[in-house]
């Protein structure tokens, strides 16, 4: 009866576990995809937040201008991918790495403080005439009319008398209509910062602030300063609106020309020009200024000087220095008749004077042109037009007499200002001569070093490899170095050239000892690749056979802009490369790039291996792509570990090899949906699977290697020792290899003789999702044996750039980022090593058959890949 009930209880049991097969089945399904899909995400998001990284680095190294919106849309769209890249990880690992939501939280809490650039209003007065002015009030009237009234309050010298309407009344025409937002509100919207959208934008802004009423006390301010003007020039006169904004007429951003100036204004137009020129800071050619010159909107307060109208015989401009030559000491002066306006704008061709300064003032230069056109006021009609200049079209536009003084001043105004002035003028009917505006001069050094492409072509060497993607910019010189294993790290030299065959991020501490880095793969969006822009060092990265076409220790030249690798010592290379002028350097917007990307940008998590490599240790968004990344890999390979399955839910392989094979699909890994209990190999379609299958079965086995009697003693003490190991002992795992799969994913779990081993492998046209893990341990022989086993293992797969780490008789081995082809090589590699790497413990009883079996076996892997189609392949020099 007892036996019955046994024979019934195993019944019932094997009947709960057949029903519980398929339902744990399904559980595992959801599960890996679920974690699949979180991956592949978090993948995705880790892409994105390094592009955006590299946009940033790009955009720091002055090759392009950029606007606020550029540095907040970026700084946003990186904290989105990275808080996106935290959730990924925590469906990965729920909780495991809870601390990085609050490293997110303090480094987003910086990025936004560091974008805070809204300025507090400078309050004061509405309007304020010019007399009242001092240089002390710039927030309060804008560089130009601070200027002006310097140039009549401290140095005596003419300006037409008139008025400011100040920040705070600018600042209260935005409150009163809620403008600023609604401003801001457009320009964030815009999609693009090219002319076309841009053109869109400005109209729009333009007539929305044109269209906005002004606030009462604005109006009687404004007004109540022009009858005080009147009182001093007459009443009912016509007046000039400038823009005067803040930050304009500063050096090195003048803003000449990019505003808007109303003339012959009518004191009924006062208030509408004052719109106008109000407006005009959103106008296209302010708007793409400021954008080139990198100075946020925010930092524009739009002051508008209110001057009397100059009824002017002759204008034009001077300049203190000629621009051109620093070092040519003349006083440059260019006019016409009528107003300084057809100067500025170029539309007449104007008399040209020098004058030395040079042992005094010297007239040097004249050249009278003909002056057909001038630009005249009519008050009485309230029109500005170009009239015909009749007989004095061929005269001079001014005396000598006046050149002369017109020099006197500018020479007096750069003595002044300590730098050299750029002047506009105009003389009245009465001969005096009025200064409407000064303005630091711009000057320009013209560089005499040829074009890259023209020293390329004079270089006197050999071109030793061209091509990839310049992923740092720079030239660099230095013997080479192939770095293919840790190792080979750890002797890294000092000014060497770094040649390796992946840009991995473990190679980033070799970067400070590095004349330039070289890969055949990667790119600039790569860890590796922000880490050589940091440090300064060129980089030259996707050139394809580097580590074969460069020899170890050949001096050679990396010219990573010209994409280039020389023969020796390039002195012409390295001598013709001009430091890159950042075209925003000194702008506020680079300024606040700089302070944001120093919270976003640098790397300080290098080494997965450290201690420091944790959470809390994280102090950029960088510093979390890099740990997140890591960790999710490691997520993935544990996969395998923490999930098994029931072998009635597997299906078994018929293959001609002498072990059993069970198979589950986990997704899509068969090409029809398999009924019946065996599988053939050719419905199973799993990427990953079949190229480990191939590796499996490229060169047949030919059996255990001969066994000395120290080896086969070797082998019975540890089976007396561990009779798990024995293969004849009644144990699942001394017959049986589990293979779960899909299409894109494989996590093998095997036992071939005394060994286990797993591999988990993640294959598809997306690179950056890629990886392969490897796990091999144990053995019959004594340790000592299976540790040459381990270190034969491991040194082969690291010559074929796994990242590998042995302990003991273990092998740990990881490969991640390879295209599709290079990773079903490294796979057939494995293949290949599992089933050849059998039973060789039990030989290896020195280092001459350590080094037998390792030529073999490198020969033979050699031969493998040599079979396997250039198309199929991938990255076939990643040895």
């Amino acid at each position: 009866m007892g036996g019955l009930t046994s024979l019934l209880k195993r019944f019932l049991r094997g009947r709960r576990d057949a029903e519980y097969s398929q339902s744990d089945l399904e559980e595992l399904r959801a599960t890996f995809r679920h974690r699949y899909e979180n991956f592949r995400m978090l993948l995705t998001c880790n892409g994105r937040a390094l592009e955006i990284m590299a946009e940033i680095e790009q955009a720091l190294a002055g090759s392009q201008p950029f606007g606020m919106s550029f540095v907040r849309s970026k700084c946003t769209a990186v904290s989105v991918n990275v808080y996106r890249i935290i959730k990924h990880l925590d469906e990965l690992a729920p909780g495991k790495y809870a601390e990085l939501h609050n490293r997110f939280k303090v480094i987003e809490g910086r990025i936004n403080e560091a974008l805070a650039l809204k300025k507090a209003s400078p309050g004061g007065p509405l309007a304020l005439p010019i007399s009242s002015i001092n240089r002390n009030m710039v927030d309060q009237v804008g560089g130009k009319m601070a200027s002006v009234a310097e140039l009549r309050n401290e140095l005596g010298l003419r300006v037409p008398p008139g008025f400011v309407i100040t920040a705070e009344a600018f600042q209260r025409f935005l409150r009163h209509n809620d403008l600023q937002t609604e401003i801001e509100r457009r320009i964030q919207a815009s999609p693009k910062e090219g002319l076309d959208h841009l053109y869109s934008l400005c109209a729009g802004i333009h007539q929305l602030i044109v269209g906005s009423p002004l606030p009462l006390e604005v109006e009687q301010a404004v007004m109540e300063q022009y009858r005080e003007l009147e009182k001093q020039a007459g009443s009912g006169v016509r007046v000039s609106l400038r823009s005067s904004a803040v930050g304009e007429d500063v050096a090195g951003r003048a803003f000449a020309g990019q505003f808007k100036s109303e003339l012959n204004v009518s004191p009924d137009n006062i208030l509408h020009a004052y719109k106008e020129v109000v407006a005009a800071k959103y106008g296209l050619p302010a708007v793409t200024y400021r954008l080139n010159r990198g100075i946020p909107d925010e930092d524009i307060a739009m002051c508008v000087g209110c001057m009397a109208m100059v009824d002017a015989v002759a204008g034009g401009v001077m300049y203190s220095r000629d621009p051109m030559n620093i070092r040519n000491r003349v006083v440059l002066i260019n006019s016409v008749w009528g107003l300084p306006k057809a100067v500025v704008d170029g539309t007449v061709e104007p008399d040209a004077f020098e004058v030395s300064r040079d042992g005094g003032l010297e007239i040097t230069r004249k050249e009278i042109r003909v002056k057909e056109r001038e630009f005249v006021c009519y008050p009485d009609e309230g029109v500005c037009r170009m009239d015909l200049t009749g007989e004095r079209s061929d005269a001079p536009s001014l005396t000598d007499e006046q050149v002369l003084q017109l020099a006197d001043m500018a020479v007096r105004l750069e003595e002044h200002y300590g730098t050299p002035q750029d002047i506009e003028w105009a003389v009245g009917k009465d001969g005096s001569i009025y200064l409407l505006q000064c303005r630091a001069l711009a000057q320009w050094e013209s560089t005499t070093a040829p074009k890259e492409t023209e020293r390329r072509r004079t270089v006197d060497a050999a071109l030793l490899a061209s091509g990839g993607t310049t992923a740092s910019p720079g030239v660099g010189v230095g013997p080479v170095f192939v770095v293919r294993s840790d190792v080979d790290r750890l002797r890294f030299p000092e000014g060497a050239v770094l040649v390796t065959a992946q840009a991995l991020p473990r190679w980033a501490p070799l970067l400070n000892r590095a004349s330039a880095v070289v890969t055949e793969v990667g790119g600039p969006v790569g860890h590796l690749a922000n880490v050589a822009r940091e440090f300064r060092v060129p980089g030259l990265f996707g050139l394809s056979g580097a580590t074969d076409l460069l020899r170890e220790g050949e001096i050679i030249t990396v010219d990573a802009d010209g994409h280039a690798v020389y023969e020796g010592r390039i002195e012409s290379l390295l001598a013709a490369v001009d430091t890159k002028r950042n075209l925003m350097e000194g702008s506020p917007v680079l300024a606040t790039l700089e302070r944001a990307a120093s919270h976003i940008v640098p790397l300080n998590l290098l080494d997965p291996d450290a201690p420091e490599f944790h959470p809390r240790k994280c102090e950029t968004l960088h510093d979390i792509t890099r740990f997140s990344h890591e960790k999710s890999v490691k997520e993935m390979f544990d996969f395998g570990k923490e999930h098994h399955f029931s072998e009635r839910s597997s299906k078994q392989l018929v293959y001609r090899v002498p072990m059993q094979w069970w198979v589950i699909n986990l997704d899509d890994g068969f090409s029809r949906d398999v009924q019946e209990r065996f599988v053939n190999l050719e419905d199973i379609v799993s990427i990953p699977m079949r190229a480990l299958w191939e590796g499996v079965i490229a060169i047949p086995w030919a059996g255990p290697p001969p066994v000395d009697a120290r080896g086969f003693m070797s082998v019975l003490v540890q089976a007396t020792a561990n009779p798990a190991l024995d293969p004849a002992m009644s144990s699942p795992y001394a017959q049986r290899n589990y293979i779960m799969l899909s299409r894109n994913f494989c996590a093998l779990s095997s036992r071939f003789g005394f060994h286990f081993s797993t591999v988990e492998a993640l294959v598809s046209e997306r690179a950056a999702e890629n990886y392969v893990s490897f796990n091999f341990k144990g053995g019959a022989a004594d340790l000592r044996r299976r540790v040459l086993r381990a270190a034969l293992i491991g040194g082969i797969l690291e010559e074929y750039g796994f990242r590998v780490e042995i302990k003991g008789d273990s092998v740990l081995a990881r490969l991640d980022g390879g295209d599709q082809g290079f990773m079903e090589s490294r796979l057939m590699m494995l293949g290949y090593l599992i089933m050849h790497t059998r039973q060789i413990d039990m030989v290896m009883a020195n280092d001459g058959a350590f080094h037998h079996f390792r030529g073999k076996m490198v020969q033979d892997i050699a031969g493998i890949l040599e079979r396997k189609a250039p198309s199929d392949s991938g990255t076939r020099s990643q040895k």
